[in-house]
This record gives structure tokens, sequence and C-alpha cells, in this order.
């Protein structure tokens, strides 16, 4: 190429160097967007409840996607056992199925909060449709336990945009998400899940764990009881307290 040729082309070279670049931090950008949508720990788009400063002798235990039956009743047993407190995020249309499990976890002392109507990805659904599945959940757990449910809320999967938070303010709802994760839901063996936890722990914890499954009623979760019992006797034996989000949000004691 000649000395002319190259010089005219330089425009369209630096332009198209440019738009290249542009292209490459818009997907940079939308890459670290979706992340933020997941990311159970990220406040990028809105401040969401995931518990107290690292070295707080304290765990807040969270069962997600019951009721379900046997399990969340083998759950209340483990629980009992240990003198231990949790919270359970009840998907609405389980609860309209057995109102009464979910009745026993607050006549044992356990606070229960929002998980939607039918556990959707609320990234994906419309500001009516999300509504409507916190709208539909909050009437099947006042059918249930009437005022005795906590002010709280979970999205599925961890899901939300600044609208979906927006809407659960709206509804009166506390956002709660999680810090540590068992990784339960695939039904690993105990062990596995123990093991999972333990690596995370820093104290002033949430832990999520699944008593149920949104995919059916009456998944197994024969796992997380007994990596449940294992963990809450090694974590008292080192003095931790185990709390509900509620308790875990009010004053240090």
């Amino acid at each position: 190429m000649d000395a002319s040729r190259f010089a005219a082309s330089q425009p369209t070279i630096y332009n198209r160097l440019e738009m290249l670049g542009l292209l490459a931090s818009a997907t940079a950008g939308l890459v670290v967007a979706g992340y933020h949508t997941m990311a159970p720990r990220s406040q990028l788009y809105g401040r969401t409840f995931v518990g107290r400063p690292a070295g707080t002798k304290s765990i807040a235990l969270t069962f997600d996607d019951g009721p379900n039956d046997p399990y969340t009743f083998q759950m209340l047993e483990v629980l009992a056992k240990h003198g231990a407190q949790a919270t359970f995020f009840m998907i609405g249309q389980y609860v309209d199925h057995r109102p009464g499990i979910a009745r026993a976890v607050v006549q044992a002392g356990h606070a229960v909060g929002n998980h939607t109507y039918t556990h959707p990805n609320l990234i994906l659904r419309s500001r009516w449709q999300l509504q409507d599945e916190i709208n539909r959940c909050e009437r099947a757990l006042s059918d249930a336990i009437g005022d005795r449910r906590s002010k709280l809320f979970r999205p599925p999967f961890g899901g939300r945009r600044p609208a979906t938070l927006r809407a659960v303010r709206r509804a009166g709802l506390t956002p709660t998400l999680w810090s540590v994760t068992g990784w339960d839901w695939n039904a690993d063996p105990a062990e596995k899940i123990e093991r999972k936890v333990q690596a995370q722990i820093r104290g002033g914890d949430v832990v999520l764990f699944h008593d149920g499954s949104h995919l059916q009623f009456g998944g197994d979760r024969s796992q997380t009881v007994k990596a449940t019992d294992s963990l809450l006797a090694r974590y008292k034996a080192e003095g931790y307290q185990f709390q509900t989000i509620p308790d875990m949000m009010g004053p240090p004691t």
C-alpha cells in the first residue's frame, strides 16, 4: 500500500477500532450487570440483608422452597433437638397445599418469609407479574398463619433488579439474601454439604439451605436434614447462637 492510500485508510481503521472498543465495553457492562442480578451479597441494585459483620458469634439458618412433607417436620425436630431457631422462606402454592406445616413452623418459634407464589426467576417477569407473585404468597401466608408471618422476602434464585427490590419494599417486606450457601439443591451427600458450609462460615452469616424443592412438592431433603444436625452440633460447641433473621436484624445481644 502506498503512502497516500494508507493515509486515506486511517479514519476507517480507527473507527473500526473505536467501535470494537465500545462493543467490548458494552459486553463487559452487560456481564457485570447480569452478575449483580444473581450475586447474593451484591448491593448494587439496592440494599438487602445478608448478615452481620464477620466474627459475630451468630448464624441464621434459612430454608427455602417449603413447606414440604416430611422434610420440614424433620427439620423442625432437628432444630428443637439443638434449641435453635431458623427462618423458612415458603412458596405460596405449597402453603396453600399444606397450611398445617406452615402453622407448625411458627408454633415452634421460627420465622416465616415470602418466597413468591410459584418460584419464578423475577428478573424475567414484568412488574405486574412480580407484584402478583408477592401478593399471592402474602395471601397464602396470611390464610395459614395470619400476622405471625415475618415481613421478609427472598427472591427465587436470588434474582432481582432495581424494580424487584422497589416492589418488595412497597409491599412492606425486607429483601433478604444470604452470605453462605450449602449448595444442597442437588441433594448432595450430607458430608459434602457440611464441607461446603464450613469453608464459608465467618460468623454473622445467613446460610441458605432448602427444606423443599421448587420443582415439586415432596422433594428429597434428607441429606440437608442430616447436614443441619451435624452443623448445629459443631457450631453450638464453638459458642455460636442460631437466630431467626428478625432476631439477627435487631440489636446485637
